[in-house]
């Protein structure tokens, strides 16, 4: 059966960014112009809300609208996170062939990109014409197959001024300031707060990821060497830091159906760390923890027009590749061109290759057990965006 005039189903899951919707447009904004396709749908919720019959007619919405939602963070589909049975990707399946539905995309990370393949695998085995694409997005910039995730530049600008910000606190009221980033297994957006050294002093003065086991003693060690050295330390960590074998520093109980541990949205681990550093350290010593939590994936304050304009064309490519019909499926890959000018450069990829797995910070960007190398910085400054220093009194002597 032929997929002319068919329709097409978009949906959005996982965590949202603040750009997440410049790719729902660009899907929206291609299929529509494309004059080969029927009616334009989204699901509301995802994967579950297909499952329970909430479907919206995109193709309805004003181009003049479309484009104040692309500009605006958050899933505006609504978000989900399920990971579907057997039986349910059954009733997915047929929920397609009831909407007459032949092109689908959705758009998310790596436990959406497993769902992508799971209900792929469906088709192909049922024999359903249909064309099904994932479109890549994370603040956690984890995704194998791609250099970078829409979304990470973003949330990466965030975390850089938000620690400029606090950078300046820190030297206003010294003391220990802890601060826990969201990266559950990857270290990508917790190691974008380097970007707030402006100045030789500047924190945060120690990092630590989940690249790298974490040891109580020698944190411990490491900030009384640099509040010794400078009379306060500002520190960046990522929710996930963990010791020998993965094991988290304390039990976390709760998980998703993806089999996620609940890391974000508790302030757990920072007053915890903060509870070692003064009984270590000293009760008196000032000691402050933040938690950035999901302000750090949404806010609309800070994005990056990179970014931006990245994640609207992961949508375009996506779609104009599935209407060309040169595949049936696959995941709309974010690349970096060769060469000394950052550009982008995009690609199709085999689902089941970015499905699940976790893309970690390789040991070119780690500098130690506490630090990220130059060559890191050089990675994400064209990603995130010039930033304005901070500027200091000269404090010159009366």
């Amino acid at each position: 059966m032929s997929k002319q005039r068919s329709n097409v189903l978009i949906g959005q899951s996982g965590g949202p960014t603040a750009v997440i919707n410049q790719t729902l447009v660009g899907l929206i904004e291609t299929a529509l112009d494309s004059g080969k396709v029927g009616r334009v749908l989204g699901t509301v919720h995802g994967i579950r809300g297909l499952l329970e019959g909430r479907l919206v007619d995109l193709g309805r919405e004003s181009r003049a609208h479309l484009e104040k939602v692309a500009n605006t963070p958050c899933a505006a589909l609504r978000s989900v996170r399920k990971k579907p049975t057997a039986d349910e990707c059954a009733a997915v399946l047929d929920a397609l062939v009831k909407n007459d539905v032949r092109y689908f995309f959705y758009i998310g990370g790596n436990d959406s990109a497993e769902t992508a393949h799971l209900l792929n695998e469906l088709a192909v085995a049922k024999g359903y014409e249909l064309a099904l694409f994932h479109c890549p997005k994370t603040i956690d910039n984890d995704l194998r197959q791609n250099d970078h995730c829409p979304g990470y530049g973003s949330a990466a600008r965030f975390v850089a001024q938000a620690f400029q910000g606090d950078e300046m606190d820190n030297r206003s009221l010294a003391g220990v300031k802890i601060d826990v980033v969201m990266g559950r297994h990857a270290g990508w957006l917790t190691a974008a707060s380097a970007l707030a050294r402006d100045h030789a002093d500047a924190g945060p003065h120690l990092i630590y990821l989940p690249e790298r086991d974490f040891d109580l003693d020698r944190f411990a060690a490491d900030v009384e060497r640099v509040y010794t050295k400078l009379g306060r330390c500002l520190v960046a960590v990522s929710e996930g830091i963990h010791g020998p074998g993965g094991k988290l520093l304390f039990e976390v109980k709760e998980r998703d159906s993806h089999g996620n541990a609940q890391l974000s949205g508790s302030g757990a681990l920072g007053d915890f760390l903060a509870a070692e550093v003064k009984q270590r350290l000293g009760a008196k010593l000032r000691v402050r923890a933040d938690t950035f939590g999901y302000l750090q994936r949404s806010f609309p304050g800070a994005v990056s027009p990179v970014d931006a304009s990245e994640a609207r064309e992961v949508g375009r490519r996506a779609m104009a590749e599935a209407l060309s019909g040169r595949r049936a499926h696959g995941s709309l890959a974010l690349q970096r061109a060769p060469g000394p000018v950052y550009a982008p450069h995009y690609e199709v990829v085999e689902l089941k290759s970015v499905a699940k797995e976790t893309r970690h910070m390789g040991p070119e960007h780690l500098a130690g057990d506490e630090g990220v190398t130059e060559a890191f910085l050089d990675y994400v400054r064209p990603l995130v965006g010039p930033l304005e220093p901070m500027a200091r009194l000269s404090d010159f002597p009366a």
